[in-house]
């Protein structure tokens, strides 16, 4: 009961029992806990100092096909460089990311125990997302589900036809959110706001601020409850001894 009771304390004070500025998510390809991968491939270099995926992974990241989830680019054609640059930044970050705590969600899914959902991306990341890949073309709207996987990587399935990206997505919202199922948030937010993750960047990880403040928000919000939640059960407490 008193290690509840300081739990609920530590809760109550804004701090965490357990840290989720710096976990990894329970999924197909994650480490159990991040650490240095001072090896990483290429676009997944910049989470080379604390990191949730180990060099193999980020080295399939950015092959087509990998084994790491057999799926196809290039389902409607071979996709541009400069589109397919963002969906491998994308990988890193979804493999790499040791800092997406607050936005990590229970998945029923085979393949995951848990996926990220409503991650807010800075606007300059999303709307240059789309801008590099306007041009090029998909068969479907959420690519989390509905292909053909008969062949064993992903098809465009029976009754679908290959559209212009901008008919599939008419603008960098729809796209940032519907693609994945709703993993990405799109906001207005610049990176200088620090209030929005980025997907790629350089330097030091400029997201571990980022989450913080967002579980700060969220402590924020549930400090009253928490704080009579510990009261109750103090009293209930005390009650139970005299």
């Amino acid at each position: 009961m008193l290690l509840f009771l300081g739990c609920l304390l530590t809760l109550s004070s804004g701090a965490l029992c357990l840290d989720q500025l710096n976990m990894c998510m329970n999924a197909k390809h994650h480490k159990v806990e991040p650490g240095p991968e001072g090896a990483l491939h290429h676009q997944c270099i910049p989470w080379r100092e604390n990191a949730c995926c180990t060099a193999n992974t980020s080295a399939e990241a950015h092959n087509d096909n990998s084994y790491l989830y057999n799926f196809n680019w290039n389902h409607c054609g071979a996709m541009s460089a400069k589109c397919k640059k963002h969906f491998i930044q994308d990988t890193c970050f979804y493999e790499c990311s040791p800092h997406l705590g607050p936005w990590i969600q229970s998945a029923d899914e085979s393949w995951r125990k848990e996926r990220i959902l409503n991650v807010p991306l800075c606007k300059e990341d999303c709307e240059q997302w789309w801008e590099d890949c306007k041009d090029d073309f998909t068969c479907k709207t959420n690519w989390h589900k509905g292909w053909d996987w008969s062949s064993g990587t992903n098809k465009c399935p029976a009754g679908s036809q290959c559209t212009k990206w901008t008919d599939v997505y008419a603008t960098p919202k729809s796209m940032c959110e519907q693609i994945w199922s709703n993993s990405y948030l799109y906001t207005t937010l610049t990176k200088d706001s620090g209030r929005c993750m980025q997907l790629w960047f350089t330097g030091s990880n400029p997201n571990k601020k980022v989450a913080e403040y967002y579980l700060n928000t969220a402590q924020r919000g549930q400090s009253f409850p928490v704080t009579m939640l510990l009261f109750l059960t103090a009293m209930s407490f005390f009650v139970t001894i005299f």
